[in-house]
């Protein structure tokens, strides 16, 4: 009975980590589908995202951005723009990865593509260790206190709360861009047919570069936000959330960014739901687990690929 009065709260805590694996589950399936490829340097295109905007994060406040609490939250306004400015600095980089290697080698095929982003992912976790060193690095050393929730008898904390309002109104803005914006036409009719869409006179080149721009910002965003959630990152951060983040993609359809986003939240809910019933431990085990049984049971997902 015990176990089972836990469970409302450990969903809240699931909505909350699905947020996230959401938002990077998101540049893995546009890069899949426009580019072509599988990224599996995405997990630490995620850390990146988050050693950045601590290393930016002390010369915002130097300029006077002001350094108090936004309201209930561990964090002030200067954290907010070195989130930001964090997101376009992860992009740049990723952009001259994509300039000197990948251009290079989309000729190649996507097994050849595939081996790069694992090079690329030690590559970088490699970067974050020479700079920041192998020890964990803190967002907060505050303790915050979660809010009860009137009527549903759980708590949750202002920055989980955060988190969540973040990752859903990026989800919402990348929906009306794909579907309203002119690049976001583009980028869908490469997705579904690129040679078609070069031969219309779509810009494929500048869809890649657009592609890369919102998967990564994503990622960096989604990096920035664990940190917040758990307040540290490590370096082996962007390996531990490979995993699941692949297992909400292919649980939600492969190459298609909405899939992503619900099964993100499923992997999310799942993960945190199983520590009711076994130890925390198990928790990657569990997204193994998923991505199996989908696998096995419907390799396509549950979401059909859209254009």
């Amino acid at each position: 009975m015990e176990t089972l009065a836990r469970i409302p709260q450990l969903l809240v805590y699931g909505l909350v980590s699905g947020s996230i694996l959401s938002l990077g589950g998101i540049g893995v399936s546009l890069t899949y589908s426009i580019l072509g490829f599988s990224n599996f340097a995405h997990g630490d295109v995620m850390a990146l995202g988050a050693y950045l905007a601590l290393a930016i994060l002390p010369l915002v406040s130097a300029v006077g951005i002001g350094s108090g609490p936004l309201g209930s939250l561990s964090f002030g306004p200067d954290f907010v723009v070195a989130l930001v400015l964090a997101a376009i600095g992860t992009c740049g980089v990723v952009l001259v990865l994509d300039r000197l290697l990948f251009r290079r080698l989309r000729g190649a095929g996507r097994i050849t593509l595939m081996i790069a982003t694992v090079g690329v992912a030690l590559g970088l976790r490699n970067v974050i260790q020479f700079f920041w060193g192998p020890q964990p690095r803190y967002y907060s050393a505050k303790i915050q206190y979660a809010t009860m929730i009137p009527g549903l008898g759980v708590k949750i904390k202002p920055d989980q709360v955060f988190i969540m309002a973040v990752a859903i109104s990026l989800a919402v803005l990348l929906h009306l861009f794909l579907r309203y914006t002119k690049i976001g036409k583009a980028m869908r009719a490469t997705a579904d047919n690129a040679s078609l869409a070069r031969v219309t006179g779509i810009n494929t080149e500048r869809v890649v570069a657009w592609t890369w721009i919102i998967g990564v910002s994503l990622a960096a965003v989604a990096g920035i936000l664990i940190g917040i959630e758990n307040k540290f990152v490590t370096p082996e951060l962007g390996w531990q959330m490979l995993l699941p983040i692949f297992a909400a993609v292919i649980l939600g359809g492969f190459g298609n960014p909405y899939g992503a986003i619900v099964g993100g939240i499923v992997v999310g809910v799942s993960e945190e739901v199983s520590t009711a019933f076994i130890s925390t431990a198990y928790k990657p085990a569990v997204a193994f687990l998923i991505l199996i049984l989908m696998l096995l049971v419907k390799p396509t997902g549950l979401l059909t690929r859209r254009s």
